[in-house]
């Protein structure tokens, strides 16, 4: 049975292990690493080194060469590391041969992802659908992992002639992942009830990689209190706001950050929860334009939002953090004409890019808003006066 209690305690010390792959460049492998280091932080370790290696594929049996392994072995077991992290999906056998090599707890990225959000779920709709991801993951590991579980078959009834233990417990994860469905879908009714209630208002949903501030933003347009933090995946319950902006109203929901390598059973998972995103009339995609990856964070959301079927939607791209752009790229000596140079020339490579559908923000210090909210009002305006014209006129 699968633990309910988190599996990384507060400061346990980690190392983290990434494979540089013949398409990939170092570059690239250490980005990744940063991302996965503030996963493990977020879930509460402490990375203490980073392992890489190149290869043309991962190990089948080890994901990294033998003796790359055995010097990560020698490395946990002088500095006394908890947890040994890899930025890529490991299967049961490989779970299985690392940790007797390294002796100590072996995470993957997805395990991790998942930890996370077992922490973060609040509602009841998120702590079934994290749990169905938990043993939809564990499913084809059990191989290599049965001896962990917790019994919770045997005895007259329970077990089939000639059955193997891991058998049963293929039985017992697959009937738990039956139920939770279930119960999942009763859930999904309820919210789908929930949503058919909220009327005829139009409805804006915030979407973006995680930790680009559409929380903080969210709180900002609809002047409520969601939660917001410099963490991944602080939010993981959709919340819906209804904003009035000069008496037009309308629905704001807030969503899920997005992530690269998100593991597949949390995209199944939580597609009742991103039901937000497809039903939205207009999708307001926030992007920390001050972080140095955030093209590649842009492709991501968008591939995922192609996979939820919600790419054809309206969307607004929202450049947060204008304020931490400027304090990145601008330095002291620059003059007043060339930063406005260097400002021009990135709004007009994304204004080509978005088509004019783009607009410069920082929610936190509230610069730009106005336009913003012009903006927005503007577009459900646009869809009220089609889809309800005898509305038009009350707005």
């Amino acid at each position: 049975m699968i633990e309910k209690t988190s599996k990384i305690k507060s400061e346990e010390r980690a190392v983290l292990v990434g494979v540089v792959r013949q398409e990939q460049t170092m570059e690239q492998v250490t980005e990744y690493l940063d991302e996965l280091a503030f996963l493990a932080e977020t879930a509460g370790a402490i990375t203490v080194k980073r392992f890489t290696q190149n290869l043309q594929h991962p190990d089948s049996k080890t994901f990294v060469g033998k003796g790359k392994l055995e010097e990560i072995r020698d490395f946990v077991a002088s500095k006394k590391i908890d947890l040994v992290i890899f930025d890529d999906e490991l299967t049961g056998s490989q779970l299985l041969n690392i940790s007797e090599v390294a002796k100590t707890v072996i995470l993957d990225r997805s395990d991790l992802i998942l930890d996370i959000f077992a922490r973060r779920a609040r509602t009841a709709q998120a702590k079934v659908q994290v749990e169905l991801a938990q043993y939809q993951y564990l499913l084809p590991r059990l191989k290599g992992m049965w001896k962990h579980l917790e019994r919770q078959g045997g005895g007259i009834g329970t077990r089939g002639p000639g059955e193997t233990e891991i058998e049963t417990d293929r039985r017992i994860v697959k009937d738990k992942i039956s139920l939770l469905r279930k119960r999942l879908g009763e859930i999904d009714k309820q919210s789908f009830t929930q949503r058919k209630e909220r009327g005829e208002f139009i409805r804006v949903s915030l979407v973006g990689y995680t930790n680009v501030g559409k929380s903080t933003l969210m709180n900002t347009l609809s002047k409520s209190d969601v939660f917001a933090e410099n963490k991944l995946f602080a939010t993981l319950d959709t919340t819906t706001r209804k904003v009035v902006f000069e008496n037009t109203p309308f629905l704001l929901s807030d969503t899920v950050g997005f992530i690269r390598k998100l593991p597949h059973h949390l995209i199944e998972s939580f597609k009742s929860t991103l039901d937000e995103v497809r039903e939205a009339d207009i999708l307001l995609h926030v992007v920390d334009i001050s972080h140095h990856q955030h093209e590649d964070q842009i492709g991501t959301v968008n591939k995922t939002l192609q996979e939820l079927k919600a790419f054809d939607k309206p969307i607004l791209t929202i450049f947060n953090k204008m304020d931490l752009y400027e304090q990145k790229n601008f330095d002291s000596w620059l003059s007043a004409e060339v930063r406005e140079d260097i400002l021009r020339e990135l709004h007009e490579k994304w204004n080509n890019i978005t088509e004019g559908n783009c607009v410069f923000i920082s929610a936190l210090e509230r610069t730009n808003l106005d336009e913003l909210r012009n903006i927005i009002l503007n577009k459900v305006r646009e869809i009220y006066a089609i889809r309800y014209p005898y509305k038009t006129m009350l707005y």
